[in-house]
């Protein structure tokens, strides 16, 4: 057996550069690969010339696409109407009031949500059953040349240099790897993780060899974030490239899993863009591992279900998947959004307006649901999850400036709305249970006005058929956790799912405890992102800060201070509820409880010894743990090996002071543009010039030194040298020393 196909028998030497060390590393001239640009315009969304849209080349099959999405959304419909005469039949009793009709939209609006799900689960679900199968292996060779770019900001280098390499290795093993090249574009602005991407590309050169086609850009500016960090690779390099593969900072794919995009662009001239579903992976926190076990369970029915329906009218995720390169720089161009942020300005959110485009100028984007082999992390606690939901609210809100581009697809401007109803979910659902809420207190403490003022046979006063809502409920209830039983019927009826999920009991009992936590988090998470929505729609903007991907509990008393007002809230309507009616407080008991508990809820969650708990339990046991796929085992080896080398020696500014030859290749590295011009001083750049002046030695200068000012230094040769000359101690120290 190989290495590849079982990574822990084989331990790598992770070389760490030294000034000792013999071997030469990469000529920095290699560092990128000669630029070959592209043009990239900006598009018009007011403005749309059909003629020059994309004609299919070949012939698809779209009937079955079509039959699907008639199910889908015809069954959504159907659904919703039923919901809403059986809600208009609970309020009608006695007369409907403002406030019931206010009741009536919020609940057809919440509604008509759950139940596109819920039939996208089914048909999902059928596919999977009856029509899904496994995709041939890849072909013997690959015509066209395929970048592997992954944008990175601020990460932690030992994890994404480990995974790009175990990927490497994979597609190297194939046999196929002379028809990729990979790239590492960095938009990082710390200068110590600057400088530790650049120690561990070269470390990784020298150990994959000279003839490696391995590449690491830096971009001192992280302009346009990650839609920008791949505009600058496309009108540098797009000519270069007929298909480049998009990763994320966490992403994993197998080498089958890339070569398999790459031979489905080559087989199909009509792709724009082509997108795998990955699975979660590395998950510890018990938070983590609810999304992990959700994601491999819950999951495939749910994208397959959408996957059917928008046929190739699809949806792109911004990473795991393959994107045509000059289709994309023809037509993918992102404009500014007129106005300030939060909802105007750059767009935050541009993948699904990437994909909007891009099929707009007549290039299909679908998923492919059996592929596999493609894997990604999620955030390790509820906090880190928030966080993370702030960006996507505010990128997803945005598209509302987008909806009505001229020119869209129909399906485009469905995914649309699909992103911005899952964050205005919540403050609906919040707008629902207090309308709902003031009706009772209506119907409890206000007397009904017998002889109003105009003509009327019978008062209007607010009551409820309440077996008619007892039935209403359940069907909801019903419909919201129907993808979930369909995601585990599924797993069930699959036996190597079932064996290694832990059996059928393991199985249903971690589908059990799951709802029941969801159940619990669902009130948390709606009062999030509800205070999410307002904060953009009164204008505040949010930043966008890097995730933060390793597991490790958050501090107490930050869950305290970001969750006591969901407490009290709870407190707040526990007590309002039991002084209106008992059968209020039994009707909201799971909001209750969860913002009640939310601070416990949220720290508990995010323990990681909580997780590994219910592993050990065999609860949340997912098949990719108990069978680790070869490729996400290697990386996570080697990201330990790295971190571990990683904790020795100098870092940033020391060791570009220590290492005269990884200094050379810094400096060689540094692009034209980003060297700084006679004249153009910036405040960071004299004050790090300053501070290297007066400073005797170098640990003093870089105690001096702020982040930015490093970061000055790092980007300019004249700092660098000025850097270099100062001494390790004090003149005259050694000779100062008493003698022994």
């Amino acid at each position: 057996m190989d290495a590849l196909s079982n990574p822990r028998q084989t331990e790598p030497v992770v070389t760490r550069l030294r000034p000792s060390d013999g071997a030469l590393a990469p000529d920095a001239s290699s560092w990128v690969p000669p630029e070959a640009p592209l043009a990239m315009p900006t598009q018009s969304l007011t403005e749309f010339d059909g003629a020059g849209r994309h004609k299919n080349i070949t012939r698809h099959r779209v009937f079955g696409f079509w039959l699907a999405r008639l199910f889908v959304f015809g069954g959504g419909l159907c659904l919703t109407a039923y919901g809403a005469y059986e809600m208009y039949k609970v309020v009608e009793v006695g007369g409907v009031t403002p406030l019931e009709w206010v009741l009536l939209f919020l609940f057809v609006a919440n509604f008509s949500w759950i139940a596109l799900a819920c039939m996208s689960a089914f048909a999902g679900f059928f596919w999977l059953l009856l029509f899904s199968r496994k995709r041939s292996l890849p072909p013997v060779s690959l015509r066209q040349r395929t970048a592997i770019v992954m944008p990175v900001y601020n990460e932690a280098p030992a994890r994404i240099f480990a995974a790009l390499e175990a990927m490497i290795e994979e597609v190297e093993a194939s046999g196929r790897g002379r028809a990729f090249e990979w790239f590492f574009l960095s938009d990082t602005t710390d200068p110590e993780i600057f400088v530790a991407e650049e120690q561990a590309f070269l470390a990784m050169r020298e150990r994959l060899g000279q003839s490696c086609r391995l590449f690491y850009r830096h971009r001192p500016k992280n302009l346009n974030r990650k839609s920008g960090n791949i505009e600058e690779f496309v009108t540098r390099w797009g000519n270069r490239y007929p298909h480049m593969v998009v990763l994320d900072a966490d992403s994993l794919m197998t080498g089958n899993t890339i070569i398999a995009l790459a031979a489905a662009m080559e087989a199909d001239p009509d792709a724009g863009i082509i997108q795998t579903i990955p699975l979660i992976v590395n998950r510890n926190t018990l938070f983590a591992r609810l999304q992990q076990f959700a994601a491999r369970i819950y999951g495939p029915v749910i994208a397959a279900g959408v996957s059917v329906s928008t046929g190739r009218d699809g949806n792109y995720w911004g990473h795991n998947a393959i994107l045509r390169t000059k289709a994309f720089a023809a037509h993918c161009g992102l404009p500014v959004l007129r106005g300030r942020p939060p909802l105007g300005g750059h767009i935050l959110s541009h993948d699904f307006v990437e994909a909007a485009l891009i099929r707009r100028a007549g290039y299909a984007v679908y998923m492919l649901p059996s592929l596999g082999g493609s894997f990604e992390e999620c955030p390790p606690s509820l906090i880190d999850l928030s966080t993370r939901d702030r960006r996507w609210c505010q990128g997803n809100l945005q598209h509302s400036r987008v909806l009505l581009a001229k020119g869209l697809h129909p399906m485009s401007r469905q995914h649309f709305v699909t992103g911005i109803m899952a964050y205005a979910a919540s403050p609906l659902w919040m707008a629902q249970l207090i309308v709902g809420i003031i009706i009772v207190l209506q119907a409890s403490y206000i007397r009904p006005e017998y002889f109003p003022s105009g003509f009327t046979l019978f008062p209007a006063w607010p009551r409820f058929d309440p077996e008619r809502s007892l039935e209403l409920f359940g069907l909801t209830m019903t419909i919201l956790l129907l993808p979930k039983f369909l995601g585990l019927a599924l797993g069930l009826i699959q036996g190597t799912t079932r064996r290694d999920a832990g059996g059928a009991s393991r199985l249903l009992a971690s589908g059990l405890f799951e709802i029941i936590m969801s159940a619990l988090l669902a009130p948390i998470m709606m009062l999030i992102q509800t205070g999410h929505v307002m904060h953009f729609v009164f204008g505040l903007d949010t930043g966008w800060d890097p995730q933060r991907r390793d597991d490790g509990s958050i501090p107490f008393k930050d869950i305290v201070r970001r969750h006591r007002s969901h407490v009290a809230l709870g407190v707040l309507s526990l007590v309002a509820g039991l002084s209106i009616s008992p059968s209020l407080v039994a009707w909201m008991s799971p909001t209750i409880v969860g913002l009640i508990l939310a601070i416990f809820l949220s720290w508990g969650t995010g323990l990681r010894g909580a997780g590994i708990a219910l592993r050990r339990a065999g609860l949340l046991v997912t098949p990719e743990e108990r069978i680790t796929p070869p490729v996400v085992a290697r990386a996570n080896f080697l990201a330990g090996e790295r971190a571990r080398l990683d904790a020795e020696g100098p870092k940033g500014l020391s060791l570009l002071h220590a290492d005269s030859r990884f200094r050379a290749f810094h400096v060689a590295s540094l692009p034209r543009q980003q060297k700084r011009r006679n004249g153009n001083i910036s405040p960071e750049w004299a004050l790090a010039g300053a501070k290297l002046s007066d400073a005797e030695t170098i640990d003093e200068a870089i105690a001096w030194l702020r982040p930015m000012e490093r970061m000055a230094i790092l980007l300019d040769p004249a700092l660098i040298a000025h850097l270099a000359r100062l001494p390790k101690e004090r003149p005259g120290a050694e000779s100062a020393a008493p003698a022994r």
